[in-house]
């Protein structure tokens, strides 16, 4: 297990973050709270590029929460059949759209709790939306935070929940800048492997090199 970050360790990492990700924003490509929703609920275990692929066919498509609920089960896994769990995916989607128009009048609600009761949506998707939308001062773990953050001593913790419970801890503000900069390092710079430690702003802090999996 590597050691811990100190805290003057842990507010270098944060400002540093801070500096080279100072407008951090997601990769999705949407434009309105219901294209981003989905295009989420879609990104679970499935690449961004992927899914900035199969998205302008499906908003051109079903263009609003009524369209989605109103359309065919098998058409909308027509539109999503190269995205990653196809089948659970257009399920869910359908579902939401359903529970979008006739709890919440066709508007994606913007509160975390209120989000997970949504179909398909748990407190990672709920919280990257509220990250993306709103600048919402909540840090999400995918697969890139979590070995970021364990690479770096930041966390030690075996799950993303208790991991994204230490990050809220030790960095308290700017939570939704560091998520996106954390996510955007993890994909480009600190991968899992062959990371690209010569060109890291990070490297003197590192503490391990191990592909680290959630």
């Amino acid at each position: 297990m590597p050691k811990k970050a100190t805290k003057k360790e842990i507010q270098e990492i944060k400002s540093l973050f801070l500096k080279h990700y100072k407008n951090a924003k997601t990769e999705l490509i949407y434009k309105n709270d219901y294209e981003l929703l989905i295009a989420v609920m879609l990104s679970a275990q499935c690449t961004d590029k992927r899914v900035n692929l199969i998205t302008p066919a499906l908003f051109k498509q079903y263009p609003n929460p009524k369209a989605l609920q109103n359309a065919p089960l098998d058409e909308i896994k027509e539109f999503i059949k190269t995205c990653s769990f196809f089948n659970n995916k257009a399920t869910n989607l359908k579902a939401m759209a359903q529970v979008v128009c006739e709890k919440f009048n066709g508007e994606i609600p913007l509160d975390r709790e209120i989000l997970k009761t949504l179909p398909g949506v748990g407190q990672k998707t709920a919280k990257v939306v509220l990250i993306e939308s709103k600048e919402a001062n909540f840090i999400a773990v995918d697969t890139h935070v979590f070995r970021v953050s364990h690479r770096l001593g930041l966390s030690n913790a075996k799950t993303p929940l208790q991991t994204e419970e230490e990050l809220t801890k030790i960095f308290v503000d700017n939570l939704a800048t560091l998520h996106q900069a954390m996510v955007l390092f993890g994909r480009y710079t600190c991968k899992a492997l062959n990371p690209q430690c010569q060109e890291c702003f990070l490297s003197h802090l590192c503490k391990s090199k191990t592909s680290y999996k959630c």
